[in-house]
């Protein structure tokens, strides 16, 4: 049964958490740090072709292990950056502002990325705060047509752009990032992570280009931020808990999504999710739940609410596909085997506006394992095409209430 009340108190908690930090971080952002290390101090150079990973890992060491609130600062200028990892632990930091008012510029060579994983790592710190204004470019171009993730079920990954892992009580305000050569910021193993005023942006056929990818995360707040881009402007991995997305300007992108998950082996589940008051326009889907079939291990996705979503010609408004095959990657087997991703407790209210497809509500779900407590609430979504808009079930247990358009499925 759907816990209403249980459900109220965690969407106010969040709220209310929000609030709190949206607060902290504006106290926390004019705080004066007692000391500052320049990149230029360690031989930085703002000529857009010198290799600055040294000079900026110089800095960056220098302020590691110094001691109460510090700032490394990257004034205006481009910097050329090959791959660098800042790590921690910062043992005698209280906090560590990373402020970024030029644009960083990665190198294009892709022989010089570990494995293709990443371009710039924050890891293992407490107490980062990444802003300024400034902008971290990819130069994705270069790359994207190595990318082999849309014909390859299992494929070399490229370098995401900026990742965050293993971080505690992170704040990233005002940052931009364009043309990433895969995701523009992946959220990995992190705890308390809040960003806002964030504008990333890509061309709309560049591929796997998410916004901000969350995995193995729990206490993360997404905000007030505009993302354009190639694939989900926001996508949320397997063992995550306690997120917060609101105020999104999405498009062109691929919507807001939960997975793809059922991929991998012993993936964690992914539970009390809360999107609210976005906006979509021209995406190819809205907001989604993405699982694979034949998954190797059982997960599950519950208590899970959008609320106040505003569509414009979006393809797939709302769409749960537990049959998640990208580009006809799954062989027949695959295809014989349910996904064995649960999903339960998840509520559809009050999102509006117009769908690029005639079936604007989507809920296929697995045979083997169907959706339980799927709940619309006023929904009005109206097919561009001026015929009436549809919805198709399959395998899901669901409620309607208040007005609804598309009419209720069965």
């Amino acid at each position: 049964m759907w816990q209403g009340s249980g459900k109220f108190f965690i969407q106010l908690a969040s709220v209310l958490l929000c609030a709190f930090e949206v607060a902290a971080t504006a106290r926390r952002l004019v705080v004066s740090p007692t000391t500052t290390f320049d990149v230029r101090s360690y031989g930085a150079c703002a000529d857009g072709i010198t290799d600055n990973s040294q000079a900026f890992l110089g800095a960056w060491n220098a302020a590691c292990s110094s001691s109460g609130d510090v700032m490394l600062f990257i004034p205006a200028g481009t910097y050329f950056l090959n791959p660098v990892k800042f790590t921690g632990p910062c043992s005698n930091v209280n906090t560590l502002t990373f402020y970024l008012k030029g644009k960083l510029k990665a190198s294009t060579d892709l022989r010089l990325y570990d494995k293709g994983d990443e371009w710039i790592q924050f890891g293992h710190v407490k107490g980062l705060t990444l802003t300024g204004g400034g902008t971290f470019d990819g130069q994705g171009s270069a790359a994207w047509a190595y990318n082999q993730c849309p014909t390859k079920k299992y494929c070399h990954i490229l370098p995401v752009s900026v990742k965050f892992m293993s971080l505690n009580d992170t704040i990233v305000y005002g940052i931009k990032s364009v043309n990433p050569k895969f995701f523009h910021f992946a959220v990995l193993g992190c705890q308390n992570f809040r960003a806002s005023k964030m504008y990333m942006k890509a061309p709309e056929d560049s591929p796997n280009t998410d916004g901000i990818h969350i995995t193995r995360s729990s206490g993360v707040v997404i905000h007030d931020s505009i993302i354009k881009t190639g694939d989900d402007c926001v996508s949320i991995g397997q063992n995550t808990t306690n997120v917060f997305i609101s105020e999104i300007t999405c498009g062109p992108g691929h919507g807001i999504s939960i997975g793809s998950l059922g991929k991998y082996p012993d993936e964690g589940d992914v539970r009390d999710i809360l999107i609210r008051d976005c906006y979509m326009s021209n995406t190819t889907n809205g907001v989604r739940i993405k699982t694979w079939q034949n998954s190797p291990s059982s997960s599950s996705v519950t208590n899970i609410t959008y609320e106040n979503i505003q569509m414009s010609n979006v393809g797939n408004p709302i769409i749960i596909d537990q049959t998640y095959c990208p580009d006809n990657l799954c062989d027949r087997d695959d295809r014989k085997v349910p996904s064995r991703v649960s999903i339960s407790d998840v509520r559809y209210k009050a999102i509006n506006g117009t769908s690029a497809s005639p079936v604007a509500v989507t809920l296929n779900c697995s045979p083997g394992i169907p959706c339980q407590n799927i709940n619309l609430e006023n929904i009005q979504l109206n097919y561009v095409g001026g015929e009436p808009s549809t919805a198709f079930c399959a395998f899901a247990r669901t409620r309607f209430s208040g007005p609804m358009l598309p009419l209720p499925c069965n």
